[in-house]
C-alpha cells in the first residue's frame, strides 16, 4: 500500500495533499522546513516505510521509519502544527490555512484503519514525499 502526500511549503508550514493507493483521503499539515532540524522542521521529501504504533498519548498511530538524521517521526492527529507538532505530520479533514486544519483525530482514525488493515495482511505500507 502506498501512502503520499503531495506538498506545498510555506514559510510558517507545510500543507499537503493525502492519498492511498492514488485515491485522494484529506490533507496533511507539518511544520515548515527548517532544513530538517530537530523539532522545528518537517521531515525531507522521499520514500518511507510505516509501521503501527500505540502509545497512551496519541493511542493508535503510526511511526515513519529510517528518517535521515531524525527518530521517532510519527502520524498523529493535530490540528495545529506550530502548536502540537514536533517534526511529526498530522492528518487534517480540512486546511484552515498554513499548518492548520480541522478533524484530524477523524482523519488520523480513518488512515490507521487504511494501514492496519493492510498490516493484517503482511502489506508493507510506503510513504511517499514530494512536492
Amino acid at each position: 500500500m502506498t501512502v503520499l502526500i503531495q506538498r506545498t511549503y510555506f514559510e510558517e508550514g507545510t500543507n499537503g495533499a493525502l492519498f492511498i493507493n492514488g485515491q485522494f483521503l484529506g490533507f496533511a499539515i507539518e511544520l515548515p522546513w527548517v532544513n530538517n532540524k530537530r523539532t522545528i522542521s518537517c521531515i525531507p521529501e522521499g520514500e518511507y516505510t510505516l509501521k503501527a504504533r500505540f502509545s497512551t498519548k496519541f493511542g493508535h498511530h503510526l511511526q515513519v521509519l529510517e528518517v535521515q538524521s531524525r527518530s521517532l517521526i510519527l502520524i498523529h492527529s493535530a490540528n495545529d502544527a506550530k502548536q502540537e507538532l514536533q517534526g511529526c505530520i498530522a492528518p487534517v479533514t480540512q486546511l484552515t490555512g498554513i499548518g492548520k486544519g480541522t478533524n484530524s483525530k477523524l482523519l488520523l482514525q480513518k488512515l490507521v484503519s487504511l494501514c492496519y488493515q493492510a498490516f493484517d495482511r503482511n502489506e508493507k505500507v510506503q510513504l511517499i514525499i514530494k512536492s
